[in-house]
């Protein structure tokens, strides 16, 4: 089934990816509805905030029933997902597959785990060793099982590293933006002359959208929309550039906290620091030869994060 304009398009998760998914919906023309746990909140125009437990799958069926299509961008506490991820994982599938919707899934890169600087494409190989990464792979394999066996139809779009508007917990969020601006402390961790990929997070909400919009690419991964690979250096070397000062840089070679990360967060994050001592380097050529969805600039992407949080700190004072 295409969706087509005034379909419902359910997004689970309003996170800085499922908040920006549903805008870009909506203004594609769909009827949106952005469930999360609380269904408080803010919520783009044109958007229906609803509280939803997509824990089971009944509370799963009741929130996305009568919907064309499904988003999955849940996400939980870092140091809770291998536990908790499988089993949202089981209620949004048997959920889709009960009411008959399509399932677009927001993935990661972990599935592949070291690649050792290897461009990563849709055809590389799963090798994760991690305890996420692993997890992961798992997840990915019952998706795309469910979608070989009939069950459901479901498709999963990677991304990097999240940056842009509204992200605040990525590595290219809170623990740089604040700073740079208020010259106060700017962290990054590991070798940052190493090129590594970000991830814009309205691209992230254009190729989820376009895959919810062509069930032709279902039964796969692709890759969003990515800008080429830059070196981390050259990144704050723009922001220099843009703010015309300096930056206050600390380059933490190990896993500690920094930012809006605890020592929670990276005492769980520390089994994927291989991703900050190796390069990182999304290739989105397939999405975007096949759907004609171009990556935003990452020059054009820091300039409108800059002033994001540039409104973002004067509504804090």
């Amino acid at each position: 089934m295409i969706a087509t304009e005034g379909d419902l398009h359910v997004v689970l998760g309003a996170g800085p990816a499922g908040t920006t998914l549903a805008g870009e919906l909506a203004r594609r023309g769909h009827q949106v509805h952005l469930v999360d746990r609380s269904g408080t909140g803010p919520a783009p125009d044109g958007v229906t905030r609803l509280r939803g437990d997509v824990g089971t799958v009944e509370g799963a069926r009741a929130v996305l029933k009568g919907a064309a299509v499904v988003y999955h961008c849940v996400n939980v506490a870092y140091h809770l997902q291998v536990d908790v991820m499988p089993g949202i994982q089981d209620a949004v599938l048997g959920a889709v597959e009960a009411e008959g919707a399509r399932l677009v899934v927001l993935d990661t890169v972990y599935p592949y785990g070291e690649t050792h600087g290897e461009v990563m494409t849709e055809d590389t190989p799963w090798r994760a060793t991690t305890a996420k990464g692993r997890m992961r792979a798992a997840l990915d394999e019952k998706y795309l099982a469910a979608h070989r066996q009939g069950r459901a139809s479901v498709v999963l779009g990677r991304s990097a590293d999240f940056v842009g508007p509204g992200v605040l917990n990525s590595t290219l969020g809170g623990a740089v933006f604040p700073g740079a601006l208020t010259g106060g402390e700017v962290a990054a961790l590991g070798d940052i002359d190493l090129p590594h990929s970000y991830t814009d997070i309205r691209s992230v909400a254009a190729g989820l959208a376009t895959l919810g919009e062509n069930p032709h690419g279902d039964g796969r991964v692709w890759h969003l929309p990515t800008a080429p690979a830059r070196t981390t250096r050259e990144v704050f070397e723009v922001l220099e550039r843009l703010l015309g000062k300096p930056l206050r840089l600390t380059v933490k070679s190990e896993p500690e906290p920094f930012g809006p990360f605890d020592q929670t967060f990276m005492d769980s994050y520390a089994e994927l620091f291989y991703q900050h001592t190796e390069p990182q380097i999304m290739d989105s050529t397939a999405m975007q030869n096949a759907f004609g969805v171009e990556p935003i600039a990452l020059d054009t992407t820091l300039d409108d994060t800059l002033a994001w949080y540039r409104d973002f700190l004067a509504e804090r004072h």
